[in-house]
C-alpha cells in the first residue's frame, strides 16, 4: 500500500501579522487538510506552538479581543538588552496557551532561533515549548535576548524566516509555507500617503512606546521634506527589508510546494489589535491558492 505522503506548514515571521497564521491553519482545516508537522519563526512559532497544543481555537479569541490599550499594557518597556522587555506579553501568552514539553504536544512542532554570537541558526525541538516561542521571537533591538544552555537566542527571522528547510527535516514531504513579509518593503511610503485619519487610526501603539518623537521630528521639517520616521519606525522598516530579503534567498533555495503570502502591507509590526484584519486575510490567503493546496497534498 503506498504511505500516504505527510504534510507540514511552515509559518513565518512577521510580528502583530502573525495572527494571519491563525487564519491559514483555520481554513486549512476547513479543507480537511491537517499538518502532520508544524513549523515556526518569531510569531510564527508562537502561533504554531499554539496549534500543535491544539488550542488554536482559544488563541484565536483571545486575539480578537485584544484593543490597543491591553497591547501597550503587555509590552513592558525596558532599557537593557531592547527596547520591550516582553516579559508580559510571552508570559501571558505561555500561561493561557502553551505551557509544557516539546514531547507533550499532540502535533510536533518545531521553531528555529538565531545564536546572537555566532549567527547559527538553531533549531528548537526539545525542552520547554514557552522557553523555544521566547528565543524564537526575540526581535534584537526591540526585545531582550534569551539566554539558553548558555547561549544568547534571538529572533530566527534573521537567518531562515519562513522555515520551510525546519519542516522538511521534521519529515514533511510537502511542505505548505506562509510568507508574511512580501508586502511590506516600502510600507513607509505608502503610509505617508495615506489619509491623516488612517494614520492616527494605526498610530496608538507606537505613540505610547515612543511619547511623539516623530510628530517633533516633523514640526521641524519644511513641508517640502519627507516626514522623518521615528526611531522605532526605522527600525522595524528596516526588520522587514531584511527579514524579506532573507526571505526571498531561502526560499529560492528551498522552495515549498505551496507559498501563501497574505497582503499585509497595511498592518504595523505592533499592530496586535488589528487581529481581525490578519486573520481574514490569512483566510484569504488560503482561497486564492486553494487549487494549487490541493494539487499539491492531492485531495
Amino acid at each position: 500500500m503506498t504511505r500516504r505522503r505527510t504534510i507540514g506548514v511552515a509559518l513565518g515571521s512577521g510580528s502583530a501579522r502573525g495572527w494571519a497564521h491563525v487564519g491559514v491553519l483555520r481554513a486549512l482545516a476547513e479543507q480537511g487538510i491537517a499538518p502532520d508537522y508544524l513549523a515556526g519563526c518569531s510569531m510564527g512559532a508562537m502561533v504554531g506552538a499554539a496549534a500543535a497544543a491544539g488550542r488554536i481555537e482559544q488563541l484565536e479569541r483571545w486575539a480578537l479581543s485584544l484593543d490597543w490599550k491591553r497591547v501597550v499594557g503587555l509590552l513592558d518597556v525596558g532599557l537593557r538588552g531592547g527596547l520591550i522587555k516582553g516579559d508580559r506579553l510571552l508570559e501571558f501568552f505561555h500561561g493561557q496557551f502553551v505551557d509544557c514539553q516539546f514531547s507533550e504536544l499532540p502535533l510536533p512542532f518545531a521553531a528555529v532561533a538565531t545564536d546572537l554570537a555566532s549567527g547559527q541558526e538553531v533549531w528548537l525541538r526539545e525542552g520547554k515549548v514557552s522557553d523555544a516561542v521566547r528565543s524564537s521571537c526575540t526581535v534584537p533591538g526591540l526585545f531582550r535576548p534569551v539566554l539558553r544552555e548558555g547561549r544568547y537566542l534571538v529572533d530566527g527571522s534573521l537567518v531562515n524566516p519562513v522555515p520551510v528547510s525546519l519542516c522538511r527535516a521534521m519529515g514533511a514531504d510537502i511542505v505548505i509555507a506562509v510568507d508574511l513579509g512580501s508586502d511590506m518593503v516600502g510600507r513607509f511610503a505608502r503610509e505617508e500617503a495615506a489619509a491623516p485619519a488612517a494614520q492616527s487610526a494605526r498610530r496608538p501603539v507606537i505613540s505610547a512606546l515612543l511619547s511623539r518623537q516623530r510628530d517633533v521630528a516633523m514640526a521641524s521639517q519644511q513641508r517640502d521634506t519627507p516626514p522623518q520616521p521615528s526611531m522605532l519606525a526605522a527600525l522595524l522598516g528596516a526588520i522587514d527589508i531584511m527579514q524579506e530579503r532573507i526571505a526571498q534567498g531561502r526560499l529560492a533555495a528551498e522552495p515549498p510546494d505551496v507559498l501563501l503570502t497574505p497582503r499585509l502591507g497595511q498592518l504595523g509590526a505592533l499592530e496586535y489589535h488589528r487581529a481581525a484584519l490578519a486573520i481574514a486575510e490569512g483566510r484569504e490567503a488560503v482561497t486564492r491558492m486553494l487549487t494549487a493546496i490541493h494539487h499539491a497534498v492531492g485531495y
